[in-house]
């Protein structure tokens, strides 16, 4: 059986690229603030959460990893046509453009049995086919169909309980079960827009590396000790 785990990352365009009347709407609750410093706090905190939204932000990298193989292959925005591994080998990196990127991944998407990822039926998966459909590109697969079969593992559904429990981050979980979390690399996805603009687009897809292993190994003991 063919199955990867997949995550991304995104990166909102800058605010005032956007239309007048869409920075109205995410702005209107912060406008109908009459204090200052909370209108002010209420306005960047609608600002910051347009790096998740498809129509405002755009996918900058794609992390897959190969379950069956032990490796991963790792797409990142870039202009150049750049191909280059890590040290160890198990990692491939290669620089596309975001609509290439999406064709690569929905190529690879229907030839996979099972998808593993963390909140990836909140974020990821819409995210990847609102985007996808904004390019005018076609995806493969409907990754968004029955929570309860075994298409498409949500780990985050699945260490709740299908939303029984109290949902916490990849970092929480990885802390409580005793994998070396992602973050423990001193990145984290909030600073992802930072680096962003900063030009690190090669360390944000080092760091989406990490957090695709960290997603199988968190997979790995829910397969061996949860799925029933």
């Amino acid at each position: 059986m063919k199955r990867i785990v997949f995550d991304i990352e995104t990166c909102s365009y800058p605010f005032e690229s956007i239309s007048p009347s869409q920075q109205e709407y995410l702005l209107k609750y912060a406008e109908k603030e009459t204090d200052s410093s909370k209108k002010q706090q209420m306005t960047e905190e609608a600002i910051r959460y347009t790096s998740l939204y498809p129509f405002t932000a755009k996918c900058i990298v794609i992390g897959i990893y190969d379950i069956e193989k032990g490796k991963s292959y790792v797409y990142y925005e870039s202009e150049n046509k750049e191909e280059w591994k890590s040290e160890d080998a198990k990692t491939s990196y290669k620089g596309l453009s975001e609509k290439e990127m999406l064709e690569s991944f929905w190529r690879i998407a229907k030839k996979i049995d099972q998808f593993v990822t963390f909140n990836g039926r909140n974020f990821d998966v819409p995210f990847l086919m609102l985007r996808s459909a904004m390019l005018r590109i076609k995806p493969s697969i409907n990754l968004l169909g029955s929570r309860y079969n075994d298409k498409h593992i949500d780990l985050l559904e699945q260490l709740t309980f299908y939303g029984i429990t109290r949902k916490f981050n990849l970092d929480f979980y990885c802390q409580s079960f005793g994998i070396e979390s992602p973050k423990s690399k001193d990145i984290s996805g909030m600073e992802v827009k930072t680096l962003y603009e900063a030009g690190r687009i090669k360390d944000i897809a080092i760091y989406c590396s990490k957090d695709i292993y960290a997603t199988y190994q968190l997979f790995d003991i829910w397969e061996k000790f949860l799925k029933f």
